[in-house]
């Protein structure tokens, strides 16, 4: 018997969380130049991690200075994500909690409603499944608390989406581990989603270096559907993330009140050429569905040179 068969079964699921998580942080991506290590550790609240990365972070060939996507710090702007565990039992319902600290390392207790919410806490495994988006609630100390299951074991990234009154929009990433056996999933490109009956098409290109517009139409049985809900404010919520290392990306609805489908249009700027993974909420009979695409970039746009102005 080998030595990894004499570990105990609690220590060889986490060998395998790790092990799952460090394969997916190797996905192959533009600028792929490995995993962050000891670059990644925090200095404390109020320090400058603009330019940080979490432990299993993949860089992506950012220069220095140049501003590094949202979700990638679990600090940044003097605001640090910080969770009461980052291990979680699989198949269990637990309830996850966490503050947001402000440059004082004092509980942040004031936010601003984004999309109808004052936090959105958006949960993925690294291979980019399992997507979760939910709304935890505040305690007086600062407290966020929501319930939660999470299914399937993996390394998982939280991405706490808010606004700090008189602060800018942030969006911080922390990891979390759900000990088990991993083994990830590999996502073809599509662009036409299947999700309870629904059918859902993503028209559109991603273009890094400028503003692009997608387009989601949804369909069941065949017939378009005209009398979509509001959800968060809008007649959908997108969400984008990058693979490989997860940077998350703001989507801005293009379409409000007033729209009830079947075309559901947005907003979405990205930082680099790749392969995205994007996440449509859309509400329909009073039920909130996911349709999950996988998207690849076209080619960057790239300012004219020196002499090369119109």
């Amino acid at each position: 018997m080998n030595t990894a068969a004499k570990l105990s079964a609690y220590g060889v699921s986490l060998a395998l969380v790790a092990v799952g998580g460090w394969l997916v942080g190797e996905a192959v991506g533009p600028g792929d130049t490995g995993v962050r290590g000891a670059d990644a550790a925090h200095t404390g609240p109020g320090a400058d991690h603009s330019g940080e990365g979490d432990a299993g972070d993949v860089h992506y060939g950012h220069a220095a200075g140049e501003h590094l996507p949202d979700g990638l710090a679990s600090s940044k702007n003097g605001y640090t994500f910080t969770p009461e565990t980052t291990t979680l039992e699989a198949g269990e319902k637990t309830t996850l909690s966490f503050r947001i600290t402000g440059p004082q390392g004092e509980p942040v207790t004031r936010f601003d409603v984004e999309h109808e919410k004052r936090m959105h806490l958006i949960l993925l495994r690294r291979d980019t499944t399992n997507f979760q988006h939910v709304h935890p609630t505040m305690a007086a100390d600062g407290t966020w608390s929501v319930p939660i299951t999470i299914d399937d074991p993996g390394s998982y990234r939280a991405f706490a989406d808010f606004t700090p009154t008189g602060g800018e929009s942030t969006t911080l990433g922390i990891d979390l581990a759900v000990p088990g056996d991993f083994q990830p999933v590999h996502h073809e490109p599509s662009r036409v989603a299947h999700v309870d009956g629904y059918d859902v098409r993503l028209d559109g290109a991603l273009v890094p270096g400028r503003t692009s517009t997608v387009t989601a139409t949804v369909s069941k049985d065949g017939r378009p559907v005209t009398d979509l809900q509001p959800y968060l404010g809008a007649t959908g919520h997108l969400v984008a993330v990058r693979t490989g290392d997860l940077a998350y990306l703001h989507v801005h609805p293009g379409d409000h009140d007033g729209n009830p489908g079947p075309a559901i249009e947005f907003a979405a700027e990205v930082p680099s050429e790749g392969t995205y993974r994007l996440f449509l909420d859309f509400r329909h009979e009073d039920t909130v569905h996911t349709a999950e695409f996988t998207v690849e970039t076209g080619h960057a746009e790239h300012p004219p040179g020196p002499g090369h102005g119109h």
